[in-house]
């Protein structure tokens, strides 16, 4: 279901314009600095669409928006006919594919993830389910799944409205989505030990280590669902789960809050640059690391800076 024209900003990069089909790019997690997975958000035209080629990764189509439109596909001789209504998914393992595709109405808004093989590994979901996980992916018919739904809409969001910790939350989706993957849409039957992974927590000592590499570098790049789970000693999907059931909030939502706790700190400072604080806090640009400040805030930074300067 890839196609987009739009090659202005980068889209080749993510290979969203292998079809033919007429589309126009709404959003994209180009320059965003996402490293877990890649993201863009279309909006299809109707058409009828052939496509052969082979992919590293596995790729993800969610319908975002509701649509009357039926949308025909033939993989590996298998034929699917679905209602493109908000949720509905399509599953594409990597490897060599022949696809044929009908689009009968325009499709409004429609998500396509690309996800790495290396999310499939031991590494990322802690145990061991082969190095041909992500090609046990089965090629299936159309799907519900809402666990999948709600990864969508949460990248969708992000790259909309940019957060403070997106870079993270990206990652911790991607692990989460390899996971729900591997769990109910492979050959593989781990489910057992992902459901006990899930359920244990984050003991005290490796809490402390993460909290302490976390402050200590609120500025740059090094917070990573991989970087952070290393520190912990564990895996990537085990981490993530863990550290919510420890602490009340994702990786994410913790580095967030930190890291516009650190901007007050830097605010206040006034001898940084909105722009120079918005770099060093890991922001794609200062109009992202705004909206982010003041959803979290209620004030814009200058406008914090300025009250600040007042008392």
């Amino acid at each position: 279901m890839d196609s987009i024209s739009d090659e202005s900003i980068g889209v080749r990069e993510h290979r969203f314009n292998e079809y033919g089909v007429e589309g126009r790019l709404l959003a994209s997690s180009v320059g965003l600095g996402w490293s877990g997975l890649s993201a863009a958000l279309c909006a299809h035209g109707s058409g009828v669409v052939e496509y052969q080629g082979a992919e590293s990764e596995t790729e993800i189509c969610v319908a975002i928006s509701p649509s009357n439109s039926l949308v025909t596909r033939l993989t590996d001789g298998v034929v699917d006919r679905a209602i493109a209504d908000r949720g509905t998914i399509w599953l594409s393992p990597p490897g060599p594919k022949e696809v044929l595709l009908d689009i009968a109405a325009p499709l409004p808004e429609m998500l396509h993830v690309y996800l790495p093989a290396r999310h499939f590994s031991a590494e990322s979901l802690g145990i061991d389910v082969g190095y041909s996980a992500p090609e046990s992916l089965r090629y299936q018919r159309s799907f519900r799944d809402l666990l999948v739904a709600e990864i969508a809409f949460a990248i969708v969001s992000e790259m909309r409205t940019q957060t403070a910790g997106g870079r993270l939350l990206a990652e911790t989706l991607a692990v989460s989505l390899a996971a729900r993957l591997v769990h109910s849409h492979s050959g593989h039957s781990p489910d057992k030990d992902l459901e006990q992974l899930s359920h244990q927590g984050l003991d005290r000592r490796r809490l402390t280590r993460v909290r302490e590499y976390i402050d200590a570098n609120l500025e740059g790049g090094n917070l990573t669902i991989a970087r952070l789970a290393k520190v912990a000693s564990l895996s990537q999907f085990h981490f993530a789960r863990a550290f919510k059931a420890a602490v009340g909030k994702s990786p994410h939502q913790y580095v967030s809050g930190h890291r516009l706790e650190h901007a007050k700190v830097l605010l206040r400072r006034a001898d940084q640059s909105l722009l120079d604080i918005a770099v060093a806090l890991n922001f794609s640009s200062q109009a992202n690391f705004t909206r982010a400040f003041r959803k979290g805030t209620g004030m814009t930074p200058g406008q914090y800076r300025r009250s600040f300067a007042r008392h």
